[in-house]
């Protein structure tokens, strides 16, 4: 196997920004995934106290399809978040300001619209040791890109990988091998994932990366051709080290 890919998402509902290396710590997240969230009305999450909430409490592509027509681009060192849309910026913010904030903030409900809108929308950053993942165990996610074939031609039309939003993508392994791994332990270049999961599917995965169309039923069609609802595993990272794209992926028992 190889690992074809490498993304991460700043926040959580928002695009995707290809990385070529990674340094995964042990017992950690994937670096800098779903570091940020947005707060679609009072969701009850304490910095101080963090816990997991449904993703349902936040701003995300399962209800706000909209979301896949924007662009974002997150600059770690000077904390800006960049907007845009069709090519052209629409919104800035560094998200360290109460001002940087809430220009994120303020874009995101106009451009959503009342009717998907319950609330104040609000940017939460997540304390250390904590990330707004869908998952509890959602460390690091992982896809098998021929899995994703399979679904493609399942629905008879173009199934972009990035519908599945994993951090890693694998290739050179057969379709569903993933279904084996929970229990097993994955080598990707320094480090060693410990594959916890299967991870299932909702209905974020029917919307467009890139224009926000909900134009299919993935999970419909995995469900009825080949009896689950499951694309991916999560994984917690066992042994950190760096990982890069190109990198052998070798299954240990």
């Amino acid at each position: 196997m190889r690992l074809a890919q490498l993304y991460r998402y700043p926040v959580k509902g928002l695009s995707p920004e290809a990385l070529e290396t990674a340094d995964l710590q042990t017992d950690g997240y994937f670096p800098c995934d779903r570091l940020f969230a947005l707060e679609n009305g009072p969701s009850g999450f304490d910095p101080s106290a963090p816990e997991h909430q449904p993703k349902i409490k936040f701003l995300m592509l399962m209800k706000n399809g909209a979301l896949a027509g924007l662009a974002t681009r997150y600059d770690e060192a000077s904390a800006v978040l960049t907007l845009s849309q069709d090519g052209h910026e629409v919104a800035r913010g560094d998200l360290r300001t109460v001002e940087g904030r809430t220009e994120i903030e303020g874009f995101l409900a106009d451009y959503l619209g009342a009717a998907e809108i319950r609330g104040r929308v609000r940017l939460l950053e997540a304390p250390d040791g904590f990330r707004f993942t869908d998952s509890k165990s959602g460390f690091v996610s992982l896809i098998n890109l021929a899995s994703v074939a399979a679904i493609e031609a399942a629905q008879g039309a173009a199934v972009d990988p990035l519908r599945f939003r994993g951090n890693l993508y694998v290739e050179g392994v057969d379709a569903w091998a993933e279904a084996d791994w929970p229990g097993k332990r994955l080598r990707v270049g320094e480090a060693v994932l410990s594959v916890l999961k299967m991870t299932d599917r909702c209905a974020a995965t029917g919307v467009e990366p890139g224009t926000g169309r909900r134009d299919m039923d993935l999970v419909q069609t995995i469900r009825k051709a080949f009896g689950h609802i499951d694309c991916g595993v999560y994984a917690r990272v066992e042994k950190g080290g760096r990982i890069r794209r190109g990198d052998e992926v070798r299954l240990e028992g």
